[in-house]
């Protein structure tokens, strides 16, 4: 199974999604002028233990990164604990 990544507008969030459409975990956000706000994020419980979280985080930062612009604000404690073991995403914080 293939996974991507996409952001969503609509919805305001990050989806983690299988090559067949299946949706796996989502990271919710919010921007207030320069920052984006990650506040929450979540994966299929029949999907865990498998580091799908993480490749979401990491999936979400470098489209931030590749936005320019934005600066991120880890309120979840998921994607705060990816950043303290990931230091070369600490220029978005």
């Amino acid at each position: 199974m293939k996974l991507g990544v996409r952001r969503n507008d609509s919805e305001r969030r990050y989806e983690l999604v299988s090559d067949e459409g299946e949706l796996i975990g989502l990271i919710d956000y919010r921007v207030t002028d320069s920052v984006i706000d990650l506040f929450h994020a979540e994966t299929n419980p029949a999907h865990g233990g498998k580091g799908y979280g993480s490749q979401m985080v990491e999936g979400a930062l470098d489209d931030i990164r590749a936005r320019g612009g934005l600066s991120v604000r880890a309120s979840c404690s998921f994607v705060a604990d990816f950043f303290d073991k990931h230091p070369e995403y600490a220029d978005l914080l």
